[in-house]
């Protein structure tokens, strides 16, 4: 990765971006243009900015970042990851197919289910952690494979490399959710796949103050494709938000070196705790995914999910936790607790839910940035 023809890593990305300052007054935060529309110089000539809805300085230096972290040609920056998410589905027409990893996001769950159906797309659900079962799923018009890994809320682990050499094989389109991760731990371009969706609310931008989605390829044709849907829907980032996620995206690197530091120590503390059943991360070398996980990602997220041994036990604890929150989202540098079964996955149908383990017992936890002992206090008293 390179820095104005200088090469550097990561961690230096997210703080200078792809401009590092503004070549016209030497600005080294990335100026923010509150403007609609752009003055042509005469007919017939451009700035190379001509209405916001296109294009926007502030937006596309951020589109750009999030592009270059990822490995990708080309990024797009949307109000929110559930309209990223409706962008990867409008690269495809009626007709077509979908399978998706059977545990999801429940948005994205909803959205296939109760949109993508009317405008003529099938769309299937599989356990992507089996090649068998997802082969078993795809049929001739199947032209986009959607997987989660970590997936939400269960962290199950899809090998991204066997997918997207299953999905080449047959000319079908990976695309992969990588908000649990971020760039900076999980590359799936570099693992084949064609196409990278954010919630950019979450660890992008991180401090829950800004709502933003992602979409990044690393094929021209799809960029291409994915311009025209941009424009033409309009659901692209507003100047202000895109300059809250750049300012969000400096502390990136150190914000995701606290959390997975701090995910490691509670996932261990809840493992051994008697009133704690199950503990879901992929970082514990128990983790049924573990050895894949290492395999494909540099860390292990700061995503822990686990499940008590009694459901009125899950009351309790969101009830006593002082320090930690009882809230939906993720990715902030405040710790949240959430309950899926009522929050996140509420849309997906109970039987599936059950199916999944997303049941009354299982909890979700963001690990934030606070001190560790101050969290695993907080999670002890609740329990106790």
């Amino acid at each position: 990765m390179e820095f104005r023809g200088f090469p550097v890593h990561d961690s230096t990305k997210v703080v200078r971006g792809t401009l590092g300052w503004d070549d016209t007054t030497g600005a080294v935060s990335t100026p923010l243009y509150l403007s609609a529309t752009f003055r042509h110089p005469s007919l017939g000539q451009t700035t190379g900015w001509d209405y916001s809805r296109q294009g926007n300085p502030t937006r596309r230096e951020l589109e750009l970042t999030v592009a270059a972290l990822e490995n990708g040609t080309d990024g797009f920056a949307f109000t929110t990851g559930m309209s990223a998410v409706a962008a990867t589905l409008d690269l495809l027409t009626a007709g077509d197919e979908v399978v998706f990893s059977e545990d999801l996001y429940g948005g994205t769950y909803r959205f296939a289910v109760e949109l993508a159906s009317r405008h003529g797309l099938t769309c299937r659900f599989a356990d992507t952690r089996s090649l068998s079962q997802v082969e078993a799923a795809l049929t001739k018009h199947t032209r986009l494979l959607f997987v989660e890994t970590p997936s939400n809320p269960m962290m199950r682990i899809s090998d991204l490399r066997s997918l997207a050499q299953l999905c080449h094989e047959r000319q079908i389109l990976l695309a992969v959710d990588n908000t649990f991760l971020t760039p900076l731990v999980q590359k799936p371009l570099d693992l084949g796949a064609d196409l990278v969706v954010h919630s950019g609310s979450k660890y992008l931008a991180g401090h829950n103050d800004v709502l933003a989605g992602f979409v990044v390829t690393a094929h021209h044709e799809l960029a291409e494709r994915l311009t025209l849907i941009a424009k033409t829907s309009g659901a692209v980032l507003s100047p202000f938000d895109s300059w809250l996620v750049l300012r969000g995206l400096k502390t990136l690197d150190i914000r995701l070196e606290r959390q997975q530091r701090n995910a490691v120590r509670l996932a261990n503390f809840l493992t051994v705790h008697p009133r704690v059943r199950e503990v879901y991360f992929p970082g514990l070398e128990t983790h049924e995914g573990h050895s894949i996980h290492r395999s494909q990602a540099s860390g292990p997220g700061a995503m822990v999910s686990f499940r008590v041994d009694h459901p009125a036990l899950v009351g309790q604890v969101l009830e006593k936790i002082r320090l930690i929150i009882f809230a939906e989202s993720l990715g902030g540098v405040e710790t949240l607790l959430t309950f899926p079964q009522a929050q996140t996955h509420a849309s997906i149908p109970e039987e599936l839910r059950r199916r999944l383990g997303v049941d009354d017992t299982l909890m979700r936890l963001s690990v934030g940035i606070e001190h560790v002992e101050d969290l695993e206090a907080d999670l002890a008293q609740a329990l106790r």
